[in-house]
């Protein structure tokens, strides 16, 4: 019988993503002398949801994403989504200054890049929405900037590619915000890692499964095996993150806290249409986000992405979703059976029967053929020519099904973080904006699990040398909305573009 290496440490991260990083780095800014144990199930970090390809990429900052800006029933714009966002990607780009100013971060330009952000629709109902939605979003001094326009050849000169050859029978409008940027989740992830890993205290070991999560008396046991050779370790820690993407119901549900009850998780698959013809490429520098067609859900959102993936620019139009019982993008297809507790069954069950466009629409894109994409893709970019265009595999997402108020089963749209009552343990749910607002969930997570810590004026202090808007409300302050803004771009590089 094979022996089980023992170890002890303060910390332990489950997954090498942009969250575990974020709360890594944050943890060892706050407390310097922690002892942190990482774990990653693959052979690198960022391999799974915060990969480039992944799905993130956007820069989440709902400026052109039109589902965080609803429709009331009365016919005004709820606009209090996007702020709530545009704020939380505030508070990562400020946190990201802080790092680069630190040179913990040392290349800006490897993670972000100043790509404007669009909305663009057609037909006369949308473009009165998307007028109404920019009138609301002029009142906050977040939102400064963005223009509007019906004017095709304003929006042509905005973005060519999506006025050229198109009939002009149609009524069309656009939002443009210069500010937008691109994203890249994994470079940002890599070099915080690489950070972490130079750090006194902090040990990453990847190829590692973890199969257990066990309360021993006052601490948690995280049980675990090497992928390549079967060799069995423990590690006891006094706290435990879950920040392993779609994984992280399966191992939240190993812990079996009172508080992971109910939970469950609906996993969607997702394709891009990807160009990578320069050509084409430099003639498109934005960001394009449209409608979801009547009865999809928020996700089939389809968008023409500016995006930089290993140093080359490209563009990708997506996401097609698709079904598959893996909540990994290198899991398992039994993750979903493996999921189901008598505790959430009914749950999963009622969130299904609730959201019958959901799965009528993944039925749809699953059996969508390549000529159906590339007539999607035509509505965006009317000349687009098929050679130029190769349909690629995207990420994973697990949706969260949860209990409400009344015990039914409902589909959650967003991420959320689960953590024990006395804040031993936690783990983050979801999907979108997820990458964006990292640092926000970090710090409400660090609210929730190190409360007397989190609250003492050393700690308050640092919080505000971090992030400098910390405690306050930037869409409150307008001053400071241009004061924050203004530092971070000097350190990102990234200005707002001027066409």
């Amino acid at each position: 019988m094979s022996s089980i290496q023992k170890s002890e440490a303060d910390v332990v991260l489950i997954g090498a993503g942009i969250m575990s990083a974020t709360l890594g780095v944050l943890l060892k800014e706050l407390k310097p002398n922690l002892k942190i144990e990482v774990i990653e199930r693959l052979d690198s970090t960022a391999a799974e949801s915060s990969d480039a390809m992944n799905n993130a990429g956007t820069g989440h900052s709902a400026f052109c994403e039109l589902n965080y800006t609803p429709e009331r029933a009365d016919g005004t714009i709820d606009a209090t989504k996007a702020i709530n966002i545009v704020e939380q990607f505030e508070v990562s780009r400020q946190f990201w200054t802080y790092l680069l100013n630190k040179n913990v971060l040392k290349n800006p330009q490897s993670f972000i890049h100043t790509v404007p952000h669009m909305s663009f629709v057609w037909g006369k109902n949308n473009v009165n929405f998307l007028r109404k939605r920019y009138e609301e979003l002029q009142k906050y001094p977040l939102f400064h900037g963005m223009e509007f326009s019906d004017n095709p050849e304003k929006i042509k000169e905005w973005a060519p590619l999506l006025m050229e050859k198109r009939e002009l029978k149609e009524n069309y409008a656009a939002t443009y915000m210069p500010l937008g940027t691109d994203m890249n989740f994994g470079d940002l992830t890599r070099q915080m890692f690489q950070h972490l890993e130079e750090t006194d205290g902090v040990n990453v070991t990847f190829n590692t499964h973890v199969k257990d999560i066990t309360r021993n008396g006052k601490k948690w046991q995280v049980s675990s095996v090497d992928r390549k050779t079967g060799s069995k370790s423990e590690v006891s820690a006094d706290f435990v993150f879950v920040g392993a993407g779609g994984g992280a119901i399966l191992l939240l549900q190993k812990a079996d806290i009172p508080e992971s009850k109910g939970f469950g998780g609906f996993p969607v698959g997702g394709e891009w249409l990807v160009c990578r013809n320069q050509e084409i490429v430099q003639k498109h520098l934005a960001k394009v986000y449209g409608l979801a067609s009547v009865g999809s859900p928020p996700m089939s959102v389809p968008h023409l992405d500016t995006r930089f993936i290993d140093g080359k620019q490209c563009l990708l139009f997506g996401p097609y979703a698709g079904f598959s019982t893996k909540f990994l993008k290198k899991g398992s297809y039994w993750d979903l059976l493996k999921s189901l507790e008598f505790n959430n069954i009914g749950p999963m069950l009622g969130a299904g029967l609730r959201n019958m466009d959901l799965t009528r629409y993944l039925i749809g894109e699953v059996l969508q053929s390549n000529k159906s994409r590339h007539e999607s893709l035509r509505e965006y970019f009317p000349d687009a020519k098929d050679e130029d265009w190769t349909l690629e595999q995207a990420g994973q997402r697990v949706q969260v099904i949860k209990k409400d108020a009344k015990g039914r089963g409902i589909l959650q749209f967003g991420t959320e973080v689960v953590a024990a009552g006395d804040g031993s343990i936690a783990a983050l749910l979801g999907a979108s904006p997820g990458a964006s607002t990292a640092t926000s969930i970090m710090v409400k997570l660090l609210s929730k699990c190190f409360k007397d810590e989190f609250e003492s004026p050393e700690w308050q202090a640092k919080f505000k040398e971090m992030i400098p808007s910390f405690g306050m409300s930037l869409n409150e302050h307008p001053e400071l909305v241009a004061q924050v803004r203004e530092n971070c771009s000097k350190a990102l590089k990234v200005y707002p573009h001027n066409k």
